[in-house]
This record gives structure tokens, sequence and C-alpha cells, in this order.
């Protein structure tokens, strides 16, 4: 514990020591970010605004997007300010900050993936007691029990982080305070608490996985049965955009933390903190807006825009 006082501050590996590929930096994170803020504000004011969109699914999917605009808004910010001002320096707090949202927002985003699996099986599965199960009260429910949960595990994961003894310095090999990397600078033996809460964390993640695999093979069943082939098509158009994004969330979480962790910095690290922190909160809003009718007529309500027509 008498360690931990000494680490006052860590520095963040930056993209570039060269001022232009910092500045360069700083203009695409920029970009990116700019994008997903409008995508994701865009379908959170279109469905706020649009008393027809005001259903359990559109509930969940306002509430994706406001948790893509807080994960994107933990790591992307930190990052620009340190290449516009050519520092690698984050403050203990504000890593600790980091360290505690990451988990939550990722959390809380894969529960609430979990959850529109459930609301997708029962509209599918049981549609006529869809009102009665997935009412206003279940979904505030359902909603606020994962977001409970999710916040006591991310504040048992952060505690358990930094009560580490870290004797291997203070510089982290990511642009943001990863764990991984974090756990690389711990003492030997003193981080065994907090790979024992990593492996809980699998086991519930791994848990809500076969839970949505289960669901969707189910779905996917009841779907096939149905004659129309035009009610097939409209069943799985609302299901596909959802599958979509659990998998590109799994795919890029779990390539990012399964893979071998290198003893120097690498850009395949680099790279692949980037697909799974920034990718989906970027992509989300596309994957969304593109194939929703709903979200596009209501869309080009509010902006007038050409880009939600109704082809």
């Amino acid at each position: 514990m008498s360690n931990q006082t000494t680490v006052t501050e860590f520095l963040l590996l930056g993209f570039s020591d060269v001022r232009e590929l910092q500045i360069l930096h700083f203009m695409v994170f920029l970009v990116l970010y700019l994008a997903a803020l409008t995508g994701n504000l865009l379908i959170i004011i279109a469905i706020a605004l649009d008393h027809h969109l005001h259903t359990p699914m559109y509930f969940f999917l306002m509430s994706l997007s406001i948790l893509d605009l807080g994960s994107i808004s933990v790591t992307i910010p930190k990052s620009m300010a340190n290449s516009l001002m050519n520092t690698r320096s984050i403050s203990y707090a504000g890593c600790v900050t980091q360290v505690f949202f990451l988990i939550f927002f990722a959390g809380a985003n894969f529960a609430l993936l979990t959850i529109m699996a459930y609301d997708r099986y029962v509209a599918i599965c049981k549609p006529l007691n869809y009102k009665t199960i997935v009412n206003r009260t279940a979904c505030v429910q359902m909603a606020a029990s994962a977001g409970i949960s999710v916040i006591l595990y991310s504040s048992l994961h952060t505690g358990n982080t930094f009560l580490i003894t870290f004797c291997g310095g203070n510089m982290v090999d990511q642009f943001f305070c990863e764990i991984p990397q974090l756990l690389k600078l711990a003492c030997s033996n003193s981080y065994l608490s907090e790979v024992g809460v990593i492996e809980f964390g699998v086991c519930l993640t791994l848990s809500c996985f076969v839970f949505i695999i289960v669901t969707y093979v189910q779905i996917f069943a009841t779907v096939l049965r149905i004659p129309s082939e035009q009610g097939r098509h409209k069943t799985f158009s609302t299901c596909l955009p959802h599958l979509i994004v659990i998998s590109m969330f799994l795919s890029t979480v779990v390539f990012a933390h399964m893979k071998p962790i290198s003893s120097s910095p690498s850009a395949l690290d680099l790279v692949v903190a980037v697909l799974y922190s920034v990718l989906p909160p970027v992509m989300n809003p596309i994957i969304y807006s593109i194939r929703n009718k709903e979200i596009k007529a209501s869309l080009r309500k509010l902006t007038g825009w050409r880009l939600f027509n109704k082809n």
C-alpha cells in the first residue's frame, strides 16, 4: 500500500513522437468522436421526440446510444488532449476514473444487448403476451437492475485493480488506462485477487452469451415457421441489426483481451484498442438507422435530410 502513494500519475502510450503525426491523430480522433456524437445524439433525439417510437425496443435502443456516448467519451477526449498538448500523462485519479467507467459502460452495454435479445424473443415467440411481459415497468426494472449490478461489479473491479502494488513503473502501454496493461506493472502475486474478479466477470459474460445464443435459436426456429416470406423478412430485419452489433462488440473485445499481452507496445495493440473502444459507438447508429424504417422516417422529419430517404 505504501508504494501506491508514490504513483501520482501514469504515462499513456502516444501514437507518435512526431508533431505532425500527433496533430493527424488528433484530427482523426476528432472526426470519429464527432461522428459518434452526431449519430448517437440523432437516435436519442429522434426516439425521445417521436411518440411513435416510445416502445420497449426503442427505449433499449436509446439506452444503447446513451451508453455508446459515454463509452467513447471515456477514452477519446483525453487521448486527443494529450496529442494536442504534446503530453502523455494522466493523473492517478484520472486513471481510476477511466478504468471504472470503461468497465461500467462495457458491462452495461453487454447487459443491455442481452436484455434486447430477450425483448426480441418475447416479441417474436410470444407476441400475444408481449405487452404484458415487456411493459414500461418491466423495461425500467430490467435496465435499473442491470445498471446497479454493473456499478457494483465495476466498483469491485476498479478497487481490486488499484489495490495492487505497482513495481513496474508508471508507463501504460496503451492510449488509455487498460486493465491488462496496468497488471503488467503489478508486483509479483499482488494481483491475484484481481484475477479472481476477472474470472467472475468472464463467467457472467459467458452466461449472457449462452443466453443470447439460446434465445436466437428459438427466434430463428419461430421465424422459419412463418408462412409469409414478407413476414419472415420483416422479422429478420428487426433482429439483424441487433445481431450485427452483438457480433461486432464481442469480436473486438474478445480479440483485444484474449491475444497474448506483448512485453513491449506494438501497432497491433493500438489498432485493436481503437477497434473495440471506438468502432462500436461510431458504427452502431449507422447499423440501426440504415436498417430501421421508423428511425429513418423520424430522422427525415427531424432533419429534412435527403440522406434518410424511403428507399
